[in-house]
């Protein structure tokens, strides 16, 4: 099974400074990022979202609302012919210590458990910021920083203590190195 992880806001969507998507009317594509879940979905890639989304944990936002969100994401991406294997969040803030909030490995760790274990190492997980990366590389896969998100230049990674595989400007351009690694 050829399985590809990507975080959501920053990646797919667009990532909102200091704020959450917390409804549907908030949720934008981020351009080239239909493109790239295409290209993964006609290699043959499962695709899996992985996110935080501690705006539940704080109370911003509900857990229907996050439902909203990702049912309405997954019918505009359905619309794509784009099939996304599996969601996963994580809602705890940070100050509850959880297994499931990146960096930790819990929401990799819950996807093993349930559809068993994958070839990490011709696996990569795709994220915006050093957590994102700090995850991939936890898990035993390799990772691709874009450059969509959180994260805005590669320069800001020199001081990260994990450095990504790849870095490039967007999803459409880490689907071309996925599919290229594959073969």
């Amino acid at each position: 099974m050829k399985i590809v992880f990507l975080d959501r806001d920053g990646v797919i969507s667009i990532f909102t400074p200091n704020d959450y998507i917390k409804k549907w009317d908030e949720f934008q594509f981020l351009p080239d990022s239909i493109s790239g879940l295409k290209k993964l979905s006609r290699s043959g890639f499962k695709i899996v979202i992985v996110s935080n989304q501690a705006g539940v944990g704080r109370g911003i936002f509900s857990e229907a609302d996050l439902k909203d969100v990702t049912d309405r994401m997954l019918e505009e991406l359905k619309k794509h012919d784009i099939s996304v294997y599996r969601v996963y969040y994580c809602t705890h803030t940070p100050e509850d210590n959880c297994n499931c909030r990146k960096p930790k490995t819990g929401m990799i760790e819950k996807f093993i458990s349930e559809h068993g274990d994958f070839e990490r190492e011709k696996t990569f997980f795709v994220g915006d910021s050093d957590i994102d990366i700090e995850l991939g590389f936890r898990s035993g896969m390799k990772t691709i920083l874009v450059l969509s998100g959180k994260t805005k230049s590669k320069e800001e990674t020199e001081s990260w203590n994990i450095k990504p595989d790849f870095v490039v400007d967007n999803l459409d351009r880490a689907a071309d190195i996925i599919i290229k690694q594959s073969k």
